[in-house]
């Protein structure tokens, strides 16, 4: 039993190591890699490309943690993204500040839709926002009359193709928010108190924390991030497709918050490590495709990745 223990020490902290450090690793290992072995990957214009199409997971991952970090799920982000992008033709004609303020109201109306299911009503997490998931799109669809719309307005395409001091604005966005979620989480009481619902919603319940509102407050933050991506992807398209906006963009967010450090069991929120998370999703894609393999297989090594991160989020819990 005593030759054993050191064994069971260094595996639990091997696993630990991983979880708070791997994504970091894996990005640098798959720069070196690319820089090594892919044509023309070490350029100006390609590492632009890469964050832009990067900005609008890495929006979305970053509501996903703060739900997540209650320890809940947010799986209708994808749908909420594909109804902003169904309204936005319908008020571009007002200018874009209307339209897109339209989108994200929404986004916020899915969100509080969500958190009042969760909160109020006791609905799983996963089960609350699966009915958004479903019936989001299809309302999406509904309003878009199932046609793809293209958008002229160079006003509202500056969103997806402007640049401000040469750093694209999809960029800008995606940096001020994860500044801004990372100040919410760190330096105010709602980042504590979402963090100790996560933690134990009971204990919480006990101390007095307004479990309900908090919780309501997460959903529509996340419901508004999931509306400003599907703003982002619209404009970088310059056409609204509620087909295609935001297709298993849950899955994307969510793998590059469990691969970034934050548990699935809550309690915590790694910011940092949430966006470095949804830059190796879009590193793995672009690998995979710059050395023609399909889409398909990009897929498959994010399954891959997630089930790894849950099983090291899964080593250090049990010790």
């Amino acid at each position: 039993m005593t030759a054993l223990a050191p064994a069971r020490f260094d595996r639990a902290r091997a696993a630990r190591w991983f979880q708070e450090y791997g994504v970091y690793v894996a990005v640098v290992a798959l720069l070196l890699f690319n820089i090594a072995f892919t044509a023309n990957f070490l350029t100006v214009g390609n590492f632009r490309t890469q964050l832009v199409q990067a900005a609008p997971v890495c929006i979305v991952a970053l509501g996903m943690a703060l739900v997540i970090g209650t320890e809940g799920v947010d799986l209708s982000v994808g749908a909420v993204m594909a109804l902003s992008a169904a309204l936005i033709p319908l008020y571009l004609g007002y200018g874009p500040l209307p339209a897109v303020a339209v989108a994200l109201a929404a986004g916020l109306v899915a969100g509080v839709f969500n958190g009042v299911l969760v909160a109020h009503l006791g609905i799983q997490p996963i089960v609350a926002t699966l009915a958004l998931l479903v019936g989001g799109r299809g309302l999406a669809l509904v309003i878009a009359d199932g046609q793809l719309v293209q958008i002229h307005d160079d006003a509202f395409l500056a969103l997806g193709t402007g640049e401000v001091l040469g750093i694209p604005v999809g960029v800008l966005v995606a940096g001020l928010f994860a500044v801004v979620v990372a100040l919410l989480v760190g330096r105010t009481t709602f980042g504590r108190q979402l963090v100790a619902i996560g933690g134990n919603r009971a204990a919480s319940v006990l101390a007095g924390l307004p479990v309900r509102r908090v919780l309501i407050g997460v959903y529509a933050i996340t419901g508004v991030l999931a509306a400003v991506a599907g703003v982002l992807s619209t404009a970088r398209l310059s056409a609204s497709d509620p087909a295609d906006v935001g297709l298993l963009m849950e899955l994307s967010a969510i793998t590059a918050v469990v691969v970034g450090g934050t548990p699935l069991t809550g309690g915590r929120v790694r910011v940092l490590g949430t966006v470095v998370g949804a830059l190796l999703m879009q590193l793995v894609a672009a690998t995979l495709i710059k050395h023609d393999l399909p889409y398909s297989t990009a897929q498959m090594a994010q399954a891959a990745i997630i089930v790894g991160a849950v099983y090291l989020a899964r080593e250090r819990s049990s010790r």
